[in-house]
């Protein structure tokens, strides 16, 4: 699909964009011909993501919004509009993340939680509460959530990390049931959909670490392939489904 325009007319919203898998994801997009709008915290490494990914796709339509993914009317606002500026949200790809763990079970620190909570749960209720209209109204809306292997296989010292993750997929699979009603007895047009990781690694951790194997982690060039290319396959294809990009637990 490289530089072939297969997204085309499509506008995708691309939630955490600022991060090095948002990055990926924000220039694979473009070349492949969608309008992308980014949103992050952080207006300076948004800023950076945004002005990269022009750079590299020919100056393509890429731009990036300051948004407070924990304020739902923040996000709904988000929502509202990108789709009055662009006339349509094709898809909203959910890269926001983060990692705390334990070395142990019984020293996990709930404050793990606390902080997991707000940045892996809440932050998927309200992006599927906010772009749930904007999608249903597509003719190829697209919800895709980056969710990890150990939300179905966890371990001792990731039980916060882990119940989120598996908290955020549950949501999305209750968000792809509620595409499949709104569509009612007509051919499924919108989907929400999984894609899980075992991890995730870029150029920058590679050269911090030159002797890490980094053994069955995603490169998120190839997350942000795979990600293009849920466009390819239909709704109903897709819709409520886990898509490997690692071994299965």
């Amino acid at each position: 699909m490289a530089g072939n325009g297969a997204l085309s007319g499509a506008v995708i919203a691309v939630a955490g964009a600022g991060g090095p898998a948002g990055r990926a994801a924000l220039r694979r997009l473009a070349e492949a011909g969608a309008t992308v709008v980014g949103a992050d915290n952080d207006p300076e490494r948004l800023a950076e993501a945004v002005d990269a990914a022009r750079y590299a796709s020919g100056g393509a339509a890429v731009t990036g919004e300051t948004v407070d993914l924990l304020d739902l009317d923040s996000t709904r606002d988000w929502a509202l509009r990108t789709e009055k500026e662009f006339g349509r949200v094709d898809g909203l790809v959910h890269l926001v993340g983060g990692w705390r763990g334990s070395e142990t079970f019984i020293k996990t620190s709930l404050d793990d939680w606390d902080f997991l909570e707000l940045l892996l749960i809440r932050t998927v209720q309200h992006t599927s509460l906010a772009f749930f209209e904007p999608l249903q109204r597509s003719d190829r809306g697209r919800y895709l959530l980056i969710s990890a292997a150990g939300a179905s296989n966890p371990s001792a010292g990731n039980a916060s990390y882990a119940a989120a993750k598996a908290a955020a997929e549950a949501w999305t699979l209750a968000l792809a049931d509620a595409f499949r009603k709104a569509g009612g007895a007509e051919e499924l047009t919108s989907a929400a959909a999984i894609l899980v990781v075992k991890a995730l690694v870029h150029d920058a951790m590679r050269a911090d670490r030159p002797n890490a194997k980094f053994a069955g982690f995603t490169d998120v060039k190839d997350l942000a392939e795979a990600v293009v290319g849920v466009w390819d396959k239909s709704a109903a294809e897709v819709n409520g489904n886990r898509l490997w990009l690692t071994e299965k637990p």
